[in-house]
């Protein structure tokens, strides 16, 4: 299946889910921040994804020079949990979100990203058009190295955290429901990085979320 098919089916699972299907993904995006945005997507709009080593050597990506996403997410860190079926562990450097979701096939997970990521910021409550925001700037993804330690610690801890919460509820590993839950409750863990501000990602998202709406 070419990158571009797959993209689309991406945005209709996004737009079946996340939005009711009310809204049409194509060329242009609808509201945002109450003013219509009608933006190609041409324009080179995209995110960075640093991966660690045996994430890498799974995906064998090209890979880039670290950059600036054009999200309002940030770069995104990502590594493999050796689960069956296997999961990735997805994690926002800006916000340390985490986003669980199923790793193969492998070599799509970035373009299978945005759908995954819309429905845990529908979980936790942020509005459509913040989703539909952020999605339309993962249209596309150039691979990195890890070069935050911090952030990789953060993914480190989370691994260890979802293997609680797998034995506390008895989730499923491959469900999509069930990995979907434990992103939310992931995103409630006190962080390091974020004690002088909101805490946990959960609140970081919010406040970030806030801060748009208001700029």
């Amino acid at each position: 299946m070419n990158e571009w098919l797959l993209s689309r089916i991406s945005l209709q699972l996004i737009n079946d889910r996340v939005f009711g299907g009310s809204c049409h993904f194509g060329s242009k995006v609808g509201s945002f921040g109450g003013r219509a945005e009608r933006q190609p997507l041409s324009c080179a709009v995209m995110f960075h994804l640093h991966c660690t080593k045996k994430l890498l050597d799974r995906i064998k990506p090209e890979i880039c020079a670290p950059g600036r996403s054009d999200t309002s997410l940030g770069n995104w860190y990502a590594t493999l949990l050796f689960w069956k079926p296997q999961v990735a562990l997805l994690v926002s450097e800006r916000t340390l979100l985490p986003v669980l979701m199923p790793l193969a096939p492998s070599a799509t997970l970035a373009r299978r990203f945005p759908a995954q990521l819309a429905l845990v910021l529908k979980e936790h409550g942020v509005s459509s058009e913040f989703i539909a925001q952020e999605v339309w700037r993962m249209d596309k993804v150039q691979y990195a190295k890890t070069a935050n330690r911090s952030v990789v610690g953060i993914l480190n801890e989370f691994v260890m955290q979802a293997e609680f919460w797998l034995a506390a509820y008895a989730y499923e590993k491959g469900d999509d429901d069930d990995l979907l839950a434990i992103s939310a409750k992931l995103a409630e863990t006190p962080c390091s990085p974020l004690y002088k501000g909101p805490v946990s990602p959960d609140k970081a998202l919010h406040e970030l979320v806030k801060a748009g709406s208001q700029a």
